[in-house]
């Protein structure tokens, strides 16, 4: 374990120090019973130095895996039909048309769906919804057509067309944020209660929601932009809103990562958290198999607001699958993470994964717009791989 501390630790230390530089990380692993490495580095905002377990983070789309969780109880329970319309749960996304582009006056083309969506569809990203960070389409509806960013956490963001007809390929998008209005139609209640009541307490996460308490507040980690020098500038108006219109399954939790660590011990675990059962054995050996119907595959995502992305891929040449709701590695990665094995990222540069054959997990925080951080995303792969070798040894 001395070979792992310090395998990792040089990691840190490496991407925190010099011109080249990430602002802060806070990186962790656990095996099946408990952490296994913790360690921080850096600065909570640039030169404080503050950075510490105890930071809070903007998740981002680490959210994404936990609200899967709440929707795979709901179908644990009977009451969500995964192949029923979503809108039978959740209204409004029948109002949704499909875009086939722009007229000669610049006004969306929109026709209705030639089938509806599904709540399989919204868990393996294929119902036809995009992210204006990733789809021209969607950043000219912004630019010419005031459609809102999903940072503002607000009703009208969701309402976007849909890019395609539901089912027919993979692209990633808004599909969570709308599975999380599934739950709230199918439980009644606002999905962070349904999260803190089934899925947070029986896990023992604490500092984990949608809206900061004000301790959390004051350890919130800012967010970072990395500029085409390659400098850091702290973005000290920028946040994810408190008290959100829509409590965003796609992308809209702080978290300490501590707590996360717990979230990844229960699928380590076959769904058992120390207060429960969060999902049950049989639910957690489908839900993190490759479910995609070939040719559709997870392709790299094209960044088209060089703000907030770059071009990014994990693992460019090897195949990608898509679970209830993670990426799926379907060949063994050059970090080391075996086949089969699951994890995604957030938008922040953040970014975990799941070995359920080794019984490992970990994951990797920093908050640096634009995705895909020349410094930070290479930082998590170099922090993988040491893990793996640590562990060899």
């Amino acid at each position: 374990m001395n070979d792992l501390t310090a395998a990792c630790d040089a990691v840190l230390t490496r991407v925190t120090g010099g011109a080249a530089r990430v602002p802060g990380v806070v990186a962790m692993v656990t095996d099946r019973k408990g952490d296994i490495y913790a360690g921080a580095r850096g600065d909570s905002r640039l030169g404080d130095g503050a950075l510490n377990l105890d930071t809070v983070f903007a998740i981002f789309s680490t959210t994404k895996a936990i609200t899967g969780t709440a929707a795979l109880q709901c179908v644990e329970e009977g009451l969500l039909d995964l192949d029923a319309p979503a809108a039978d749960y959740a209204p409004a996304i029948s109002r949704l048309q499909v875009i086939e582009g722009f007229d000669d006056a610049g006004q969306p083309r929109l026709r209705a769906p030639h089938r509806p969506v599904t709540a399989r569809m919204l868990m393996l990203h294929t119902a036809g919804f995009g992210y204006d960070f990733f789809s021209e389409t969607y950043k000219r509806l912004a630019e010419d057509h005031g459609q809102p960013s999903v940072v503002t956490a607000s009703r009208a963001a969701l309402e976007t067309p849909l890019l395609f007809d539901p089912g027919e390929r993979w692209e990633y998008g808004t599909n969570i944020d709308w599975l999380g209005q599934v739950v709230e139609g199918i439980r009644g209640k606002r999905l962070g209660a349904v999260m803190r009541e089934r899925i947070f307490d029986p896990l023992g996460m604490e500092e984990i929601g949608f809206t900061r308490t004000e301790a959390m507040r004051a350890r919130t980690a800012t967010i970072h932009a990395r500029g085409g020098d390659g400098g850091l500038v702290p973005m000290d108006g920028f946040a994810l809103p408190d008290a959100p219109e829509v409590d965003m399954g796609g992308h809209g939790l702080y978290a300490t990562i501590p707590e996360y660590m717990k979230f990844i011990r229960m699928w380590l675990n076959d769904g058992q958290g120390p207060g429960g059962r969060v999902l049950r054995p049989e639910t957690v050996e489908w839900a993190v198999r490759g479910a995609l119907v070939p040719p559709q595959k997870v392709t790299m995502l094209t960044g088209v607001i060089p703000s907030l992305s770059n071009d990014a891929e994990f693992f460019p040449g090897q195949v990608k699958d898509w679970s209830y709701t993670f990426m799926v590695n379907a060949e063994t990665a050059p970090t080391g993470r075996p086949a089969g094995s699951i994890g995604w990222a957030g938008l922040a540069n953040s970014f975990y994964w799941i070995d359920r054959r080794n019984g490992i997990g970990g994951y990797w925080a920093t908050q640096i717009l634009p995705f895909g951080d020349p410094v930070s995303f290479p930082g998590y792969l170099d922090f993988e791989t040491a893990v793996y070798r640590g562990l060899s040894r």
